[in-house]
């Protein structure tokens, strides 16, 4: 699987570099069959950018994002991400560095739908028992306020929006600070007003420092970061 990235004019310049994948392959097997998903993939991304990864549907860009944010593990290659060697971590290990490294939007919110939006915003700091039970609330509130929901802390999903639910869930994902936030087609099940509201979001915290990385089928998005690399089936393209 190759990699293709385009650069638009005012790219940004990164300060060092955060994520580095080399000669990536993925091999899915079942019984006999082997089917590969990623085939020799070489990715820089520097540290504070936003970057688009686009491409046919079945090319690989959720197995690459995977690979980044360890839910899966390369069959060859080495993916370093802030200079450590994640697909060496066990599993443990990597579970403690994924909550306290990444933060990751999915394209169907995946909130607990029995629990508050601020319920459902502190979550990941109680995993990872971080402050006191009133600090955890505190920072899970100004999250919510910083993705503009602070009004609405004691809605339950029902009583949200599909976009206010997004705005749930990345506000889950800035729980524990990360550096990095990965989004899964976040905007995949918006109406398209909405999900530009959700990339204003995005790009807001971006522009605080965040490194930002999303897989996009909407090329009008893709097009607003300051770099696209697309995928294609074991092909490089111009």
């Amino acid at each position: 699987m190759a990699t293709h990235v385009t650069e638009p004019a005012e790219a940004a310049v990164p300060t060092r570099t955060l994520i580095e994948l080399a000669g990536v392959e993925k091999v899915y097997r079942s019984g006999k069959l082997e089917y590969a998903a990623l085939r020799g993939v070489d990715l820089s991304i520097g540290a504070g950018e936003m970057v688009a990864i686009v491409g046919p549907s079945g090319s690989g860009k959720s197995t690459i994002i995977n690979m980044i944010t360890g839910i899966d593990r390369p069959t060859a290659g080495t993916v370093t991400v802030d200079g450590e060697r994640i697909d060496q971590l066990s599993e443990e290990r990597l579970a403690s560095w994924r909550g306290a490294n990444v933060g990751i939007v999915f394209q169907f919110f995946q909130l607990l739908p029995t629990l508050t939006a601020l319920e459902n915003a502190v979550l990941p700091l109680d995993f990872a028992h971080r402050g006191s039970k009133h600090e955890r609330f505190d920072r899970a509130a100004r999250n919510l306020e910083l993705v503009g929901l602070g009004d609405k802390l004691d809605h339950l999903p029902s009583e949200l929006s599909g976009g206010e639910q997004q705005r749930v869930a990345i506000a889950r994902s800035l729980a524990c600070d990360p550096k990095l936030i990965v989004g899964d087609e976040p905007t995949g099940n918006l109406d398209t007003h909405t999900a530009a509201e959700m990339f204003e979001v995005l790009a807001s915290l971006n522009a605080e420092g965040k490194t930002v990385l999303y897989v996009t089928h909407d090329l009008s998005l893709a097009e607003r970061a300051h770099r696209r690399v697309t995928i294609r089936d074991g092909v490089a393209g111009d």
